[in-house]
């Protein structure tokens, strides 16, 4: 049988990563002045400190920087500058040093995280370049002609992948949505998702993969929570190769916007007040407020700090109640305004719904990065602040706040939660995030998005410390979020602590980019919390500067841990850090782990099949004595293609599909065929082989494929989508594919999730019954054609996956809507029988979200949500062996476990990413019961 759940690469965003030492292929540069850290699968060094070199003359500083790096070719090996580096931002630090960001394009297409950069000073009136640091990828090839795939195909090919991964993470949440008027067109989204061109990119993975990006936006059927996905789709067969999040939010992942309303407000007819509030811990703090004579009323808009050239920056809070999280998101909401009050004193309505806070917050840290780092707000020249406070979840409180690119967000918060904007740290984090766009533009994925939210709550923590002049000796010094509860004492409140102890050997969770984008807020304090050592060891003044120097004048955009420790260590010693004080920066990092080749100490219980598979957005399957997974090359340059092994991990792997340049994914095998779907430009194609060779057949084709594949003997089962997205299932025989039948995929019944054993297809049916909508799980006798049911309830909200074995079919359901839990149900073919084997309710109960079973177990990837325990909150497998209540863990791995496909016996394959890289792996027979790795103070939002 085969196994549900998407494969998402994980670790390094694109480029895979390499232990540092470890061979990349690339010719070693010359020996150069100072010290030199090479680049990891490129040529160029990722790292040279301690120049001393003057500068050819040029009018400008880019000119210069590109002038000296074609100067330098023998060191930097970058053929042309002038003609592969784009300006991507220049600054001069307080001190008069200049910092260029140079921007990588092959053949005139932007290289997605390909950013280097030159630090120069200016002596005697002549510029002296510094150091270098960044990511220029010497090795890319690819031909930057797009021919396969327009923007409409790869448009409509990103919606679809983002919506597969939301509803595999969570299938309760669609067919509801359909239901909702689903006899109108397309009505089976709910809330539609839409793309939009960003044009080409080239992702710099080996020789390059040329990509349309394709931003999507919209409400997720999950939740209905707004969606903002960064989409890279193949530009030659239109197959989306990487997909993160752009969300960045304080906590768990919870909303995100675009667009800013910063110089919308017209300034005439307004007048500077100084004015009060009382905020949400019952202090009375002065507000810097505006008259608007037109409104007749003070509004929080701060002027004070407006520059008389620019008439920039205007902090102002905005009042977003009764505005649902999905109106702010991708938009400025029409009609908002700026909160007001009849007088300059602002009473209880502001302070309840947080603008008190929010206003004096954004003040207060504006003025520490001026007054400490010397920036002159976010961007660092001047743009206005933008806060919107009160925002719901339609309707319920919204607990989470969050940067969208250009403005803060502040939820509501609920009855134990004040509104977020009530925690400096927490308004510290989110525009501390603005800084990081503005800098080194880490991408919101990964390692890189786990830097991101490591300095974020770095400079987050240290802003509040040092206002409310807190101490570092002090226990709750290193929370995040402590003053947010109304009730809770501070060490239960926080949602973080950067005094948690964490390490990668103890504490790195591998997870996919669907989980927290690939566990930016997971593995953040690993991070953070070795910055937060350096500012106890060094002192809050001088580690102020070297973080604040590392992420602005060293860092690129797809640099992980490794590079955010050389970043850090090389800013200190520019800063004049020596000794013992630079011996305790290397020493903190070594404290948590953070050192060389530290993947490698990431143990797992499990034995490795296929290592590194380099795929997106693919499942796995097994029959017989056989698995079988889709698989890149090492460097994710190929297209994908289809392997087959045996379950002991004995002899070679095969082959099974062409290499005819398309993405061939969600293979399924019973031990003799071979199953899967094949992405090209054209139409989606299901095809077939026999494991033992032979031609490769095409059974069908049309406009998409679910992830649910099957095959046993002559018959083939899978899901299809028609128009709209409009599910149906389709079986047919290899002998005769033309002869198939097909049941739902209509406007008033749908058919999902099949599964295939012994002669039957068991699926689920969602169809309009009189004026509404009823589940139901049926099975069909392919022999005879008969279609029966097996369990339908009105009770049912959703129904998900199925699996099914000669004895028994198995599948998943929920019935109470949002409890964040769902039941897999078991019953004889006969639908006799009907037990819970996991059930929706009580102290067992577990969100399981894939099943897939051989003729003796059952296996389900689940997670059990609990917070206190943090790989728990990870989907892991889990068997069972008998009845209800029985359950034991296939594996103690401390990472993600998705994809399971069951073999014979209790055997199980999955891909595993707790290495940090995406594998296939597998147990002969589970191993019982699993030491649980609790969670710092706060680790998930509540």
């Amino acid at each position: 049988m085969s196994g549900a759940a998407a494969l998402i690469g994980v670790a390094a965003l694109v480029v895979p990563a390499v232990p540092a030492g470890a061979a990349t292929g690339a010719t070693t540069p010359p020996p150069s002045p100072g010290e030199v850290i090479p680049g990891q699968r490129t040529a160029t060094p990722a790292l040279v400190e301690g120049l001393e070199e003057p500068a050819p003359d040029a009018p400008n500083a880019v000119a210069a920087a590109r002038a000296h790096l074609a100067e330098q070719e023998d060191r930097y090996r970058i053929a042309d500058p002038r003609r592969d580096l784009e300006p991507a931002g220049t600054f001069t630090t307080g001190d008069g040093h200049e910092i260029v960001r140079l921007r990588q394009e092959h053949r005139g297409v932007p290289v997605l995280g390909g950013q280097y950069v030159v630090r120069m000073e200016q002596r005697d009136g002549e510029r002296v370049v510094t150091g270098t640091s960044g990511k220029y990828f010497t090795g890319l090839r690819a031909d930057t002609t797009a021919s396969g795939v327009d923007d409409a195909l790869a448009v409509e090919r990103a919606v679809d992948a983002v919506l597969s991964d939301l509803r595999a993470r969570d299938f309760t949440a669609y067919e509801e949505n359909g239901g909702d008027g689903g006899e109108e067109e397309g009505a089976e989204d709910g809330h539609p998702l839409t793309g939009t061109s960003n044009g080409l990119v080239v992702l710099p993975s080996g020789t390059g993969i040329l990509t349309r990006h394709i931003t999507v936006r919209g409400e997720s059927p999950v939740g209905g929570e707004p969606v903002l996905r960064e989409v890279y789709v193949d530009a030659d067969a239109g197959y989306p190769v990487l997909q993160y999040s752009g969300i960045k939010t304080f906590g768990t992942p919870g909303a995100v916007a675009e667009g800013n309303a910063a110089g919308r407000v017209d300034t005439a007819g307004r007048a500077a007040a100084a004015g009060s509030g009382v905020t949400l811990d019952g202090r009375t703090v002065g507000l810097e407020v505006t008259l608007d004579e037109i409104r007749g009323a003070h509004v929080l808009r701060d002027t004070s700090r407006v520059d008389e050239e620019t008439g920039r920056p205007v902090l102002s809070t905005w009042d977003a109640r009764g505005r649902q999280v999905t109106d702010v998101a991708g938009v400025w909401p029409a009609d908002l305004g700026e909160f007001a009050s009849p007088g300059p004193d602002f009473g209880a309505e502001a302070t309840e719904a947080g603008a008190v806070d929010a206003h004096w917050a954004a003040g207060q840290v504006f003025d520490w990065f001026k007054s400490k780092q010397g920036r002159h707000s976010l961007d660092g020249r001047g743009m206005s602040v933008d806060s919107l406070v009160g925002v719901t979840n339609y309707g319920q409180p919204y607990v989470n706040a969050f940067w969208d690119g250009t403005k803060m967000v502040y939820g509501t918060g609920d009855a134990e939660y004040r509104p977020l904007s009530a925690g400096l740290d927490v308004v510290g984090h989110e525009m501390t995030h603005g800084v990081v766009d503005h800098s080194a533009d880490l991408v919101y994925a990964g390692q890189s998005g786990a830097l991101n939210e490591a300095f974020a709550d770095y400079f987050g923590n240290a802003i509040e410390t040092d206002v409310y002049g807190d101490s570092m000796d002090d226990p709750d010094a290193g929370l995040l979020g402590e003053r947010l509860c109304r009730t809770k004492a501070p060490s239960e409140c926080a949602l973080r602590d950067l005094n948690d102890g964490r390490t990668t050997a103890k504490s790195f969770l591998g997870v996919g980019f669907g989980t927290d984008s690939g566990g930016v807020h997971l593995n953040s304090t690993i991070f953070s919390g070795a910055l937060w050592d350096i500012r106890e060891d060094l002192g809050a003044a001088l580690s102020d500067r070297v973080v604040y120097k590392a992420l602005t004048e060293y860092l690129t955009p797809l640099d992980g841990f490794t590079q955010g420790r050389d970043a850090v260590v090389a800013a200190a010693g520019a800063l004049g850090v020596e000794g013992q004080d630079l011996n305790a920066v290397r020493r903190a990092f070594n404290a948590h782990g953070i050192v060389a080749n530290w993947e490698l100490a990431l143990g797992v219980d499990s034995d490795p099949l296929l290592e590194r598979v380099n795929t997106t957005d693919s499942r796995l399957g097994a029959g017989g004595d056989w698995w079988v997974a889709s698989s890149s090359n090492e460097a994710g340059t190929e297209a994908y293609s289809v392997w087959a092994g045996r379950t002991d991990g004995s002899g070679r792997l095969r082959l099974m599909s062409p290499n005819d340049g398309r993405y061939h994914v969600d293979p399924a095998t019973d031990g003799k065929t071979v199953v899967w779907a094949a992405y090209g430009s054209g139409p989606v194609e299901v095809l077939a082989r026999p494991i033992a060779g032979g031609p490769v057949r095409k059974l069908w084709s049309g406009r998409g494929v679910g992830h649910s594949i099957d095959v046993e003997g002559d018959t083939v089962a899978f899901e299809h989508h028609n128009h709209g997205g409009r599910r149906g299932v389709t079986y047919l025989s290899l002998k005769d594919p033309a002869a198939k039948v097909s049941v739902g995929g209509g406007t008033y019944r749908r058919a999902s999730f099949p599964s295939l054993s012994d002669g039957r297809v068991v699926y689920q049916d969602y169809r309009r019954v009189r004026a509404s909508y009823a589940y139901s799980t049926r099975i069909i006798d392919v022999a005879t054609g008969e279609d029966t049911l097996l369990h339908g309830s009105e009770a049912t909200t959703s129904l998900g996956p199925t699996a099914v074995n000669g004895r028994y079919a198995y599948w998943l359901a929920n019935e109470v809507r949002n409890d964040g839990r769902t039941l897999l149900r078991r019953s004889a073919l006969d639908g006799s029988g009907v037990v819970d084997l996991s059930p929706e309710s009580g102290p067992n109960s577990l969100n399981v979200s894939d099943v897939t079973a051989s003729e003796d177990t059952v296996t389900a990837t689940a997670r059990t949500g609990d917070p206190a325990i943090r790989n728990e909150s990870l989907a892991k497998l889990w068997q069972f062996p008998g009845d209800a209540g029985q359950r034991v863990r296939v594996s103690c791995n401390r990472g993600e476990q998705l994809s399971a496909a069951a073999a014979t016996g209790t055997r199980v394959i999955w891909l595993d990413a707790t290495t940090g890289v995406s594998s296939v792996v597998t147990r002969a027979r589970p191993t019982g019961r699993c030491e649980t790795v609790p969670a710092s103070a706060g680790a998930a939002m509540p």
